[in-house]
């Protein structure tokens, strides 16, 4: 039966193909296809799916925390044959609707890759100041919404931090003070950060107390490391996502996802879905975690 239905399949892509050659048939096709009509059962469908997707999602079991390394804003910009900067816009103002999307499942921790401490140093110095006016204006922008401050969210950048500009470092400050006291969720922002430039820095003070007698040798462990991570207080991340079809890490967090489920997608950063957060999601939900082996 199986066979046959293929079979059938296979008959009508070859008709379908076939009729299209023809102008009679290819126009008024070219024409549905591209109506409101076709465009909002598309929408609608796709509604539907993406709720039926989110109630599986929140039958099982939710990560604690999820990572994305929020990748092609300027691919995403090329491929529409615009600026750069319209890429990082779209990029930002992406980031405040998965950040949305991250509260309505619950999810409590929530950390971004932002910028790198490759990025400072490879970019062009204008569009580096592109980047910097929207960190500010972001991080302003989140000082004062009311969903963060309903839902109790506690904001937070870690990096070297002494590599930004003055005027990013205050609303920084600005953004941490506002919401030092929430509890309920943690948005973390990776901004002038390398993994290995945080082992290293963590390293360093390891080193210093090592040397000034506060810690004796046979105490130098994995925990006295962690303990020195920019934000030591976070669970590690159960799920690493990555957008724009990369499949690498990138410097992203090296010490803490020694263990994390990683899922990759080819959508650039600024047309990342809501189903496509779900599905990362499923596949995490799909796959048996293992420790060690």
């Amino acid at each position: 039966m199986g066979n046959q239905r293929s079979g059938v399949g296979r008959a009508l892509d070859s008709m379908a193909k076939w009729l299209l050659k023809f102008r009679l048939v290819s126009i008024p096709a070219k024409s549905i296809a591209n109506s409101r009509f076709a465009w909002s059962l598309i929408s609608r469908s796709d509604r539907i799916r993406t709720n039926r997707l989110r109630d599986r999602l929140t039958s099982g079991e939710v990560p604690r925390h999820v990572s994305i390394i929020m990748d092609g804003n300027r691919r995403f910009a090329w491929s529409k044959n615009s600026k750069t900067m319209i890429g990082h816009s779209e990029g930002k103002e992406k980031l405040k609707e998965v950040m949305d999307w991250v509260l309505d499942l619950g999810i409590p921790f929530f950390t971004v890759y932002a910028l790198s401490t490759e990025n400072i140093l490879e970019r062009e110095d204008d569009e580096l100041d592109i980047l910097y006016n929207l960190y500010i204006s972001g991080l302003n922008e989140i000082a004062e919404d009311p969903r963060i401050h309903e839902r109790g969210v506690r904001v937070q950048v870690v990096g070297r931090l002494d590599m930004l500009p003055q005027e990013v470092r205050v609303a920084i400050e600005n953004a941490e003070e506002v919401t030092s006291e929430y509890s309920n969720f943690t948005f973390t922002i990776c901004l002038a950060y390398g993994g290995r430039e945080e082992i290293v820095d963590a390293v360093k003070s390891v080193a210093v107390d090592h040397a000034s007698g506060e810690l004796d040798i046979e105490s130098i462990n994995s925990s006295e490391i962690t303990k020195r991570m920019y934000a030591s207080e976070l669970p590690d991340p159960d799920l690493v996502i990555r957008t724009s079809g990369e499949e690498r890490i990138s410097n992203f967090l090296l010490w803490q996802i020694a263990y994390s489920e990683l899922h990759f997608t080819d959508v650039f950063w600024p047309s990342f879905s809501k189903a496509d957060l779900y599905e990362a999601i499923e596949s995490y939900q799909y796959r048996r975690r293992r420790y060690g082996g």
